[in-house]
């Protein structure tokens, strides 16, 4: 994966997540708004072929770098936690 900043401010960022499906970019969006500081979250893939999804995240003070570390911490713990429930239900 390859993460290309498209545009950043103080309260936007847009980034291009090469190499990645649109299923994990809306996973970090759907995170996002958990957040309430987060104003808009969304992503875009403008063709299904030729181009990669983009993520785009606008907060109303904090910013925007922090929110998306701090959203895919928890998707990191999240999946930790799933992992270890899936591992106990498949012991044989």
């Amino acid at each position: 994966m390859e993460v290309k900043v498209i545009k950043k401010d103080k309260n936007l960022l847009e980034v291009e997540l090469r190499g990645e499906s649109v299923g994990f970019v809306n996973l970090i969006k759907e995170e996002l708004w958990n957040d309430k500081d987060v104003d808009e979250a969304a992503y875009v893939k403008e063709h299904p072929y030729m181009s990669e999804p983009k993520l785009y995240v606008k907060t109303k003070e904090k910013e925007p770098k922090k929110v998306v570390e701090n959203a895919l911490k928890r998707i990191q713990s999240q999946l930790k936690e799933l992992n270890g429930e899936f591992s106990r239900a498949l012991k044989d």
